[in-house]
């Protein structure tokens, strides 16, 4: 674990754990994302503590963070808290695209489209027969409530949370799971959420040379100069006369000063 309040930081939102999660990953990437990804909130995932523990050097490991970067599982950068600046390491199995961490870097932290959203609901129902056989549901009774559970999603649910709301207490014998789990959903729908706290004070730095920057410039983790982007700077040149007046007025006050 890294010292308190430092370490790896969670991203909110996740989709829950899956096989494919990294699979768009080379497989020392995906095998080192997924090993983070099991960690707890707060352990050092420096390139140092990863090396102690993972059958890589740390130059490979610093070079697949790099590529885990830019796929959109990491970013580096600080928080201020409590007064005081931390560094922070960012992480999620769910890539983002770099409109998604600008919007996080401001506090606005985006919900998912209402497809991943409905997926994510139908499989929590579709499941809900392994956990207890009486609630067994068929596909269309699983596409009907989805739209219930989704509000439950909206109003920062966890799937743990519903699952406990939907399987706790059963009658017996079930006569109509389909019917018992709508009633559930819609008597036990939890409240709004309330009011966020005002959005953190966030900056994210380049992977590569740890310079501050607005997330919206830094594609895929890193500057525009570590991506070869660098604009030119436009030149502005001052008349002669302009410039002779500029030096005639410095050495006039330095004669002053002397005096």
């Amino acid at each position: 674990m890294a010292n308190p309040g430092y370490g790896k930081r969670s991203a909110p939102h996740q989709e829950p754990r899956g096989p494919q999660d990294f699979a768009h990953l080379p497989a020392r990437e995906a095998a080192i994302a997924a090993y983070i990804d099991r960690l707890p909130e707060g352990s050092d995932i420096s390139v140092k503590t990863l090396a102690k523990q993972l059958p890589y050097g740390q130059c490979a490991l610093r070079t697949a963070l790099n590529r885990i970067q830019r796929a959109g599982h990491l970013r580096r950068g600080r928080e201020c808290v409590g007064g005081r600046w931390i560094t922070r390491t960012w992480f999620t199995r769910t890539p983002r695209d770099s409109a998604w961490w600008a919007a996080f870097q401001q506090g606005d932290v985006p919900r998912e489209s209402k497809r991943s959203t409905r997926s994510r609901a139908y499989v929590l129902l579709a499941a809900l027969g392994r956990s207890n056989s009486a609630l067994s549901l068929s596909h269309a009774e699983c596409h009907a409530l989805t739209p219930l559970v989704e509000e439950w999603f909206d109003r920062d649910a966890t799937d743990d949370f519903i699952l406990h709301a939907l399987t706790t207490g059963l009658p017996q014998p079930v006569h109509h799971p389909a019917g018992l789990v709508r009633r559930r959903l819609t008597d036990k729908l939890p409240p709004l959420p309330v009011r966020r706290d005002p959005a953190p004070l966030r900056i994210l730095e380049c992977g590569t040379c740890g310079t501050p920057g607005y997330a919206d410039t830094l594609q895929g983790g890193d500057c525009g100069d570590c991506r070869g982007e660098t604009v030119p700077r436009p030149r502005t040149h001052l008349p002669a006369v302009q410039v002779h007046t500029r030096a005639a007025t410095i050495r006039g006050r330095l004669e002053a000063a002397r005096r």
